[in-house]
């Protein structure tokens, strides 16, 4: 232990709801200040568009410049690897997901969040595999880039097409993973998460996956999906006053943590990452 206090991210996963125009976002705000405005008041958002498909490395730098400098992204891993290869085969694939311009994000770029599905079950060697071939740093992540496959297409202009632009290759990359299966509840996981250094995603998700509680890396990442009903409902004082003593405890241990709330249906994430952040800076 070194005494030093980690750095708590508290934030929002996505950022793009039409149910938040009005109640969240300020009547009259156009679309592409809702990222600027959110940031405002959140220390970090996941960026929920890379889980769908390939986004432009246009799209990043402009993310990297709308926000504030200490800002921080989270970049959701894309569910072709997770959800339809499963993790199997994926080199190429992840060349592509990293050329794609996430590199772009620097000095912004926080964890790389792997979703897994809830059909997928626990397989070491599988698991294992896919660990191995995740970059540890920045300059991994651009060789790995530069295996790209072609990209086709009259609608990108050919520098939107790829970037493996790397603006520091020492800058150390991190990685979470989110289980959904009830397989991955043991010790074997834990254990083979800590010897590569990758995080636990502490899910908070009403009973409905996992909740795994285990520290295997020098950060934290938990996803508050809900407290009493998936993606709906909010968390009250009590719950809130609870999760900012665990972060305490977490950034007095010397780790940081990233703290995401999903609970989007009825606007309570912003509400509540709000408030969370209130509690944090009150002490």
């Amino acid at each position: 232990m070194t005494g030093e206090v980690g750095t708590a991210r508290i934030g929002i996963s996505g950022w793009r709801y039409a149910a938040w125009r009005g109640p969240f976002y300020p009547p009259g705000l156009t679309q592409r200040r809702e990222l600027g405005y959110a940031a405002e008041r959140l220390g970090s958002i996941e960026i929920n568009g890379t889980f769908y498909s390939l986004q432009r490395p246009s799209s990043f730098r402009s993310w990297r410049d709308e926000t504030p400098t200490d800002f921080v992204f989270a970049v959701k891993g894309g569910r072709y690897l997770t959800h339809l290869k499963r993790l199997r085969d994926v080199r190429p694939a992840l060349a592509n997901f990293f050329a794609s311009g996430v590199l772009e994000l620097t000095p912004k770029l926080g964890p790389f969040l792997w979703q897994l599905p809830p059909q997928l079950a626990w397989d070491p060697a599988v698991v294992a595999d896919f660990l191995a071939l995740l970059p540890a740093t920045a300059g991994e992540a651009a060789a790995l880039a530069a295996e790209h496959e072609d990209r086709p297409s009259k609608s990108l202009r050919p520098e939107d097409r790829w970037s493996t632009s790397c603006p520091d290759p020492d800058l150390r990359l991190r990685h979470a993973f989110e289980v959904r299966h009830p397989s991955f509840a043991n010790a074997a996981f834990v254990s083979l998460l800590a010897d590569h250094g990758a995080a636990c995603v502490l899910a908070d998700a009403a009973g409905d996956w996992p909740r795994i509680e285990a520290v295997t890396a020098d950060f934290c990442y938990a996803r508050l999906h809900g407290a009493t009903e998936l993606y709906a409902s909010g968390y009250d004082s009590a719950a809130l006053d609870a999760w900012a003593a665990r972060i305490r405890d977490w950034t007095a241990a010397g780790l940081d943590a990233f703290v995401y709330f999903d609970n989007d249906m009825k606007v309570r994430a912003p509400v509540d990452a709000m408030a969370l952040i209130d509690r944090l800076n009150a002490r």
